[in-house]
C-alpha cells in the first residue's frame, strides 16, 4: 500500500485574525485541522507543516515594494502554529531567503525528496490561504506526480469568489475534494 501524507499549509499566527496577514474567519478551521491532524496520526500517516518563515527583509514585504505587510518573520510570535502539530511531524520552512518568494511548500524546499524517501504517493492538503499557498501547493503536488487531495472543509479562502475559482482550477489540475469526515 503506498503512504500517504497529510500537509497542513501556514496554520500561523499571522494568518488568523488579529495576525499581520489575516486570512476572513481562519481561525474557524482550527478544530477541522486538528481533527484532520488526528486522524492521520491514527492511520500512521507523514504529518508535514508548511510555515511562511520569513527574514526580517523579505521581497514580499511592503517595505521591499512587495504586496504583504510584514508578517511571519523567523522567531516570532507571529510565525508560531496555531494548531497542534505534532512533535514527529516534518516542519518546511519556505520563503527563507530575503530576495526569494515562495507560496508552494515545494518551492525551494526539501518537501518532494522528504515525501519521496518516506514512500508518499498520496497527499492531502488543508490549510490557509485556498488562494495561495494551498493551492500553490496542491498544484506542485499535482505536477510532481501525487495523487492529491485538498481537504475542502480545513481550508479557508481570502474570499469566496477566489476560493471558488482556486478550486475549480485544482479540480481542473486533476486534485480531488474530500471532507474531513469522509478520511
Amino acid at each position: 500500500m503506498s503512504q500517504e501524507a497529510l500537509i497542513v499549509v501556514d496554520m500561523q499566527r499571522d494568518f488568523m485574525p488579529g495576525g499581520a496577514l489575516p486570512v476572513p474567519e481562519g481561525d474557524k478551521i482550527i478544530p477541522k485541522v486538528n481533527e484532520c491532524i488526528k486522524k492521520f496520526q491514527k492511520r500512521g500517516a507523514l504529518i508535514v507543516a508548511t510555515r511562511d518563515w520569513h527574514p526580517e527583509n523579505h521581497i514580499s514585504f511592503k517595505e521591499r515594494g512587495g504586496p504583504w505587510p510584514k508578517h511571519c518573520v523567523q522567531n516570532t510570535p507571529g510565525a508560531e502554529f496555531v494548531v497542534e502539530i505534532p512533535e514527529n511531524a516534518v516542519v518546511i520552512s519556505k520563503a527563507t531567503e530575503p530576495d526569494k518568494e515562495a507560496y508552494s511548500g515545494f518551492e525551494g524546499t526539501e518537501l518532494d525528496e522528504i515525501l519521496r524517501k518516506n514512500g508518499v504517493e498520496r497527499v492531502y492538503v488543508c490549510g490557509v490561504a485556498t488562494e495561495y499557498c494551498v493551492k500553490a501547493t496542491a498544484m506542485d503536488a499535482l505536477k510532481l506526480g501525487y495523487e492529491t487531495y485538498v481537504i475542502v472543509d480545513a481550508i479557508k479562502g481570502i474570499d469566496p469568489e477566489g476560493e471558488k475559482r482556486a478550486l475549480e482550477e485544482l479540480q481542473k489540475a486533476g486534485a480531488k475534494l474530500i471532507e474531513c469526515e469522509n478520511l
